[in-house]
């Protein structure tokens, strides 16, 4: 298969499940309190979706600087990206539901935490095994040396190890895995090194996140 097969596929569940986030954002409208008033007893499924479009739209980003540095795609490949995208189009679930709860830490509010993060861990773990894929073999145009392998890494995947961490912590304490979610997010908005293992294949643009 053509990678940009892969690609324009890819993108199409991303901008899906992307546009999915927003359909919580609602209100009871007239006859149920000022317009503000909804708007502030909104907040939490705002809060929400702010996460979780910027968390998706990271991932977007720093998919087609992979995909566009592999140079042949294969069945492994494929079955990889779609365990990725199993998780993204589960994320606006997952948003809707921590939104409903947050921010109690009651029960029902930490578990609902649990599968927020998780859902996060998952795609961290998706994104993860399509570059480790990359690591192995002919298949990017400038392979990383095997030297820089585990820096590399820690670089793709530092992220994963958090919404790890924020897993462990929801079953304690809802808010505070929240914060840990955030966090990466904010992280990944202002870290800009390449996101690429190598140069972009040739006649793509060479900018990256």
């Amino acid at each position: 298969m053509d990678r940009s097969r892969l690609e324009a596929f890819s993108d199409g569940v991303f901008a899906v499940a992307i546009t999915l986030l927003a359909l919580d954002l609602t209100v009871e409208g007239p006859g149920h309190g000022s317009l503000l008033e909804q708007l502030t007893h909104k907040w939490p499924a705002f809060l929400a979706y702010l996460i979780s479009f910027f968390m998706i739209g990271i991932i977007w980003v720093n998919h087609h600087a992979l995909v566009r540095s592999i140079t042949k795609v294969d069945r492994l490949l494929l079955f990889l990206n779609l365990v990725l995208l199993l998780f993204v189009v589960l994320i606006p679930f997952t948003t809707s539901t921590e939104a409903a709860y947050f921010p109690h830490n009651d029960n029902d509010a930490r578990l609902a935490m649990v599968l927020y993060a998780g859902a996060f861990l998952g795609m961290s773990v998706g994104f993860g095994a399509i570059f480790e894929w990359t690591l192995h073999g002919d298949r990017v145009y400038q392979p990383v040396p095997r030297e820089r392998h585990w820096a590399a890494r820690a670089r793709f995947v530092g992220g994963g190890l958090v919404y790890a961490v924020a897993v462990i912590v929801a079953a304690f304490n809802a808010v505070a895995s929240f914060v840990l979610v955030a966090l990466v997010a904010v992280y990944y908005i202002v870290e800009n090194t390449p996101a690429s293992p190598g140069p972009p294949s040739p006649g793509d643009d060479a900018s990256a996140l």
